[in-house]
């Protein structure tokens, strides 16, 4: 027996079932030595994950404990981390106080109307600037960049003002249609259009579609996967909305439901606030975007795979 072989039953083991050549036997050799240093780092990284699920995930926990106590135990030190026994009864008190019902059904539809308006807008914007050819695109495309650098907050008091002259307050209108138009979306949109190969339009000029029928047969089937990414992204954008909605409105049957949330706090100084009635309502206000990200995410996954395919 030579030095390799010698070497080779150190490291491998006497028992080691002889193998049918030598590339088994440098398989066998590399699961030995490589598979221990994998199990360690493959430990570490799902350590390093459930370390990250337990920050991110903590303040939402302790959020929902809270919502389950009573005043005084909210108020209790060292405080309480296991929930109590006054989960119906706050979540019942939150909803009749803050009119619950009214401010999700006013945040769901003012989040849907913009994000399917901002889809929309930047769809056939991108579409446009990709498959057409006219002067100045490339200015048109420029200046709808600019605009990342003019948020709401920005140009709120002109907003307000054209929106006060149509006559839009306190109504869906004014809480939708100032904030519809996404330069984001719009580049998103331009960014993956460019991806697709022109042989696509060009067989679809053959066939005799035309430039809506391209986009409505062929683009949107193989977009679905931008779509319900970024309808998650605006539909959070849209429910998140504070400073516009607290200025359009000015009836409480219009309000958003973050608006209602901060109604729930005592203005003056002397009332403490009930942060168990508070942090329920703030877990029903989280229910709906839950369910649209878990609902989306498989329309999300299974357009990956179909890419993929």
């Amino acid at each position: 027996m030579d030095m390799k072989e010698q070497r080779f039953e150190m490291r491998v083991g006497t028992n080691a079932k002889p193998a049918a050549g030598p590339r088994l036997e440098l398989f066998a050799l590399r699961k030995k030595l490589l598979f221990p240093s994998l199990r360690r780092e493959s430990l570490l990284v799902h350590c390093l994950l459930i370390l990250g699920i337990m920050v991110v995930g903590f303040p939402l926990y302790y959020t929902f404990v809270i919502s389950t106590q009573s005043v005084q135990e909210v108020l209790s030190r060292p405080p309480l981390l296991l929930p109590s026994n006054y989960l119906w009864e706050n979540y019942v008190t939150a909803w009749i106080r803050s009119n619950m019902g009214r401010l999700l059904l006013n945040s769901t539809i003012v989040s849907i109307t913009i994000a399917v308006g901002k889809i929309v807008i930047s769809m056939l914007s991108a579409f446009a600037i990709v498959y057409f050819d006219f002067r100045f695109k490339q200015i048109v495309f420029g200046m709808i960049l600019i605009t990342l650098m003019l948020p709401v907050p920005v140009r709120i008091i002109s907003t307000y003002e054209v929106i006060s002259q149509l006559g839009w307050i306190d109504t869906y209108m004014g809480l939708t249609i100032p904030l519809m138009a996404s330069a984001t979306a719009t580049f998103l949109f331009r960014q993956f259009y460019l991806t697709v190969p022109d042989e696509l339009a060009e067989a679809a000029q053959l066939d005799g579609a035309g430039p809506m029928r391209f986009l409505w047969s062929i683009l949107l089937p193989i977009s679905w996967t931008n779509i319900a990414a970024l309808f998650i992204v605006l539909f959070i954008y849209g429910w998140n909305q504070y400073l516009w909605p607290l200025m359009i409105t000015n009836t409480k049957e219009m309000q958003v439901v973050v608006i209602g949330i901060e109604n729930l706090v005592p203005r003056s100084g002397t009332q403490l606030p009930e942060w168990n009635i508070i942090m329920a309502a703030a877990m029903m206000a989280l229910l709906p975007p839950v369910l649209v990200i878990l609902f989306l995410q498989r329309w999300f996954v299974k357009g990956l795979i179909e890419t993929e395919k």
